[in-house]
């Protein structure tokens, strides 16, 4: 029987720009477990990362006017307006409300940014681990995103390291013995998605540790810019 366990690493504290994130989660794992082993899947929240890499900027959440700056600051492009809510592409190529920034769990008057590369992030947070441990794991930055025509939010991969953004079942069977026509998986959504089950939006816990995923989506090189559908393949605009 097939088992996946979904795990939250708990007692990390609060991070400060300069932080070792590597450094941070094993100190976590040493005294709240679990212990992390060679296949695990470690999630980590953009907000913190973004806390260590010093993506954070003075902002006063009363002035509208600064807000729309800052969003447009950081967005290639604006695609739709209602009220204080920008729908804007970033320059990762990431479709979100407000550039992704954020002004939940950061010090009042401060606003988080995305992190310049999270991809990059993500690799150097897995090669922290297996410098410190001497594991192979994969690395998932994950954030929270809303979805076109559905209410809700949910967390999706904005980096990853060491394991698969998409898996393509393109040309393999179905259960019926039929090759699949356009099935790919972002798999990387999904295990971030998975993880904020036990991270919660306000429970202090920014990371989560999937155990038990496929052998095969774990690959040395892989990033998350994969999930992002290239211009020339979208209906919408």
């Amino acid at each position: 029987m097939r088992r996946l366990e979904v795990l939250a690493v708990e007692g990390m504290g609060e991070v400060a720009p300069g932080d070792v994130l590597a450094a941070s989660i094993v100190d976590a794992v040493g005294r709240e477990g679990p212990a992390l082993a060679d296949g695990d899947v470690v999630v980590v929240t953009q907000k913190v990362v973004s806390k260590a890499e010093g993506r954070l900027v003075e902002l006063d959440p009363h002035d509208a006017h600064a807000r729309r700056h800052l969003v447009e600051e950081q967005s290639l492009r604006v695609l739709r307006v209602r009220d204080e809510l920008l729908i804007t592409e970033t320059p990762h190529g990431f479709v979100c409300a407000n550039a992704g920034i954020d002004l939940s769990n950061v010090a009042s008057g401060r606003a988080a940014l995305l992190p310049l590369d999270a991809d990059r992030s993500a690799r150097r947070i897995r090669d922290g681990l297996r410098a410190r441990l001497g594991i192979e794991v994969g690395v998932v930055v994950s954030d929270t995103f809303g979805r076109p025509w559905r209410r809700g939010s949910t967390d999706v991969a904005i980096g990853c390291a060491g394991v698969a953004a998409v898996v393509d079942l393109r040309g393999t069977p179905d259960g019926l013995g039929r090759p699949l026509q356009v099935t790919e998986v972002a798999v990387a959504d999904e295990l971030a998605s998975a993880a904020e089950l036990v991270m919660g939006k306000a429970s202090g816990v920014p990371v989560a540790v999937v155990r038990g995923v496929d052998p095969a989506w774990l690959r040395p090189s892989s990033v998350a810019a994969e999930v992002v559908r290239p211009p020339g393949e979208n209906l919408f605009w």
